[in-house]
């Protein structure tokens, strides 16, 4: 039965439902990439730059066995290892040699690849403090993120994804990006199925099946949904009208009796602030 799920869900929709040996590595791979973004979340204070936090990413990187997988992807080719996107940056930011500030937010997102295998998640930090209004845009984020996993599980319709971040934002006041999505991963960077962050009724419904690998990453907006890219590194997308953005990530595993995050770490590694979604509960 389940190989021939494996071959429908290939031949259907491009899906690759992994083997037992596949999730073995991916699982390691995330929670390396969790390790990974731990250590640089603890290093955010004002007046480090995002091109230090690049640095320490790809010593840590090397330290993991490890290798950064955004470095050099694309065209034109991802200039860091790790994308730091602050403020009205949605995804995709470029680190450099701006320090930050308090009262900045920023997202890091790390993926990194282990033994051919992908994990990918991302947190949305404060550096220090920060405003009502940024607040209130990491909580869309963080709780659209939650709520999302919450309906992963086999049988369940991917579209359901994209309908409770869209509830949660809206509950809040903010907005959803639908430029960018989440995306199978595991084997590749990029896999199938897009995962739409918004509310949307596609005419093929994929059913979620033990084996499905994948990301959500919900990007919400204060202000409009809309993003633009830097013309010209052709990267960075920002928010049309300046307003604040933040969002959180992981890698997700369709289990036969619901799902697993892949990407947390374990209990002893958390420190204040991290937050409860990205801790293994089973490790304290």
């Amino acid at each position: 039965m389940i190989e021939t799920l494996h071959s429908l869900y290939k031949k259907k929709h491009n899906i690759f439902l992994k083997t037992q040996k596949q999730i073995i590595g991916i699982r390691h791979a995330s929670r390396v990439a969790a390790k990974i973004l731990n250590l640089l979340c603890k290093e955010v204070r004002p007046g480090i730059t995002t091109k230090e936090l690049d640095l320490m990413s790809l010593e840590l990187h090397k330290m993991f066995s490890a290798v950064p997988a955004p470095l050099g992807y694309g065209q034109p080719p991802f200039p860091a290892s790790i994308c730091t996107s602050i403020n009205d940056v949605i995804c995709h930011g470029i680190p450099d040699n701006r320090p930050l500030v308090e009262g900045d937010i920023i997202n890091v997102d790390v993926t990194s690849i282990v033994d051919g295998y992908y994990g990918d998640l991302s947190r949305t930090v404060v550096v220090k403090s920060c405003s009502e209004d940024a607040y209130r845009v990491i909580e869309a984020s963080y709780n659209s993120l939650k709520a999302a996993i919450n309906v992963c599980r086999p049988g369940a319709k991917l579209s359901q994804i994209g309908n409770e971040i869209q509830k949660v934002a809206d509950s809040l006041g903010c907005s959803v990006v639908h430029q960018f999505v989440g995306h199978g991963i595991g084997c590749h960077f990029h896999e199938e199925p897009a995962i739409f962050h918004y509310a949307n009724r596609p005419k093929v419904d994929i059913l979620m099946q033990p084996g499905m690998t994948f990301t959500i990453e919900p990007m919400i907006n204060l202000g409009l949904s809309e993003a633009v890219v830097d013309k010209k590194d052709q990267w960075t997308a920002r928010t049309t009208d300046g307003s604040l953005s933040a969002q959180f990530e992981h890698t997700i595993l369709i289990t036969s009796t619901g799902h697993e995050i892949l990407t947390l770490i374990d209990a002893k590694d958390a420190y204040e602030g991290v937050p409860d979604l990205f801790i293994d509960q089973k490790t304290h």
